[in-house]
């Protein structure tokens, strides 16, 4: 099997990011975006999907940074996977943490779509707008082109809700992405098309 890795630049007016992305890693992670509660989110997903991940982000707000992050983390999952054979194509993960239970589950299609019900009670978690972490879903998505159901089943604490969440999603990819040994090189899909 060829190594599934990746390496995205994207630089804009707004923004300049360089992300380097391992699927099959070892859930190290380097993350500098100038947003810690956001580096904090994308450690988990990191740890969490057992992926190794670098990203260095500037830019000049929090919502364009946040959505040009998700759009090349999308970009480069999307990279890594290459023409997708011999995938699982689907993983879900159902995640507590403390009073928070999140589950969310992706299938990778080659169709982006989200459906995100996400009930943060504030407006911010540690100065990023829980916005913010919608809209990074809905752009990493897009570009990963994958379907993404996302939902906090109940909890009270938004920081537990928005870690939970990317726990959740981390493990979710790293199901989805694994190589299923009964069907090596094959396209899991009756259309023989993702």
């Amino acid at each position: 099997m060829s190594k599934r890795l990746s390496v995205v630049k994207r630089e804009t007016k707004e923004t300049n990011i360089t992300l380097e992305f391992n699927l099959d890693g070892s859930g190290k992670w380097e993350t500098i975006t100038g947003i810690r509660m956001f580096d904090h989110l994308l450690s988990q997903f990191a740890q969490h999907g057992v992926f190794d991940l670098k990203i260095s982000a500037t830019g000049s707000d929090q919502h364009h940074l946040v959505e040009d992050v998700g759009i090349s983390l999308g970009k480069a999952l999307s990279q890594a996977l290459g023409e997708k054979r011999g995938i699982v194509r689907m993983g879900s993960a159902l995640v507590p943490m403390d009073d928070v239970l999140v589950q969310v589950a992706l299938d990778i299609s080659g169709r982006g779509y989200t459906v995100l019900e996400l009930n943060f009670k504030d407006k911010d978690i540690s100065s990023l707008s829980t916005d913010l972490i919608r809209h990074f879903l809905e752009s990493f998505a897009s570009e990963a082109r994958l379907n993404l159901h996302a939902k906090v089943l109940y909890g009270l604490n938004d920081h537990h809700k928005a870690e939970a969440l990317f726990k959740a999603l981390g493990r979710a990819v790293d199901a989805a992405t694994r190589i299923d040994e009964r069907i090596p090189g094959e396209l899991p899909s009756t259309k023989e098309l993702l």
